[in-house]
């Protein structure tokens, strides 16, 4: 599991900093990509990273503003051209429907491999046997959503240390015991499957949150993760301007974390008045009040390894 951030900036590209897109690459749970959010030039923005968009399984909208969402169209259209033949499932605030439709039908783009849009509410939006994902919503001046990825637990692994010391060598009757289930062997005993497979594997958390003022659906959301992805458009000494634009400060995006006791930081949707020198000291002033914190830029990854009971 490895996190790409394919834009960083806030409101509109700079230099340094596309707008907001960030890639959850499940390679290796699954062999796809799932997107959060999708600004203008997301598309180019792939182009720089192993990222390939026929493999983009779900794409997940926090919200409406045109830098989270204005790349779509044109990602859409050419993932038709890039090999993409499975379903696509985008999933959005209400309003994120028409918004495809509309933009899709006026510029003729056809699209070659099934495409479902979901207008989500909170709550789960999406659960199969690997991952759940909850969605709450946030305070932003448009409804504006954050989402956490939970992977659930892994079955332990085979104790095969403990099976050879019972006289019990490898064969077929291990694929049943790693199952869990009872077999008899040829002496005539009788092995439960369950005695002998480890702990499970805990599943991992990331959260990343849309814009949003300080919230406590932010804590929520974030509770015990291993990751929490936050926006930090303002400094820390600029929380007053944070609120009336609803957005959040550096401080506030780790008081969010260290409350909810997460195990990293990311901080992303910085705003442009903030070059190289100053993005270094937003992590210093977030770093006084959550230890584990970086900033992240267009490109940076952070793997999210498992951990182990």
């Amino acid at each position: 599991m490895e996190i790409i951030f394919l834009g960083t900036g806030a409101g509109v590209p700079a230099k340094e900093r596309n707008v907001s897109s960030i890639a959850l690459q499940l390679l290796e749970e699954r062999g796809v990509t799932w997107l959060f959010d999708c600004g203008e030039a997301t598309q180019h923005q792939i182009l720089h990273t192993s990222i390939r968009p026929r493999r983009i399984e779900n794409i997940f909208i926090t919200h409406l503003h045109g830098d989270h969402i204005f790349g779509l169209p044109g990602l859409l259209g050419s993932r038709s051209f890039q090999g993409g033949e499975t379903t696509l499932t985008l999933y959005g605030p209400p309003g994120i429907k028409e918004f495809v439709e509309v933009t899709l039908r006026v510029s003729s783009t056809h699209l070659r491999y099934p495409l479902k849009v979901v207008e989500i509410q909170e709550g789960i939006i999406f659960e199969d046997e690997q991952f759940a994902i909850e969605a709450r919503l946030l305070q932003h001046g448009i409804p504006s959503f954050g989402y956490r990825v939970t992977e659930k637990d892994l079955a332990g692994a085979l104790l095969v240390e403990k099976l050879k010391q019972a006289g019990i060598e490898p064969g077929p009757q291990y694929k049943q015991l790693k199952q869990g289930q009872i077999v008899t062997l040829e002496d005539g005993r009788i092995l439960d499957g369950r005695e002998f497979i480890g702990p499970p594997i805990p599943g991992r958390i990331v959260t990343i949150l849309g814009d949003t003022r300080f919230t406590e659906n932010s804590i929520s959301l974030a509770k015990n993760a291993d990751v929490l992805v936050h926006e930090a458009t303002f400094s820390g000494d600029e929380e007053e301007m944070a609120y009336d634009y609803y957005h959040s400060s550096t401080t506030q995006a780790a008081r969010v974390a260290n409350e909810a006791n997460v195990q990293k930081l990311l901080l992303t949707h910085i705003s442009s008045r903030y070059q190289k020198e100053e993005s270094s000291q937003l992590q210093v002033e977030a770093s006084q009040v959550f230890s584990n914190v970086e900033v992240a830029y267009d490109f940076f990854s952070y793997q999210v390894d498992r951990k182990r009971r």
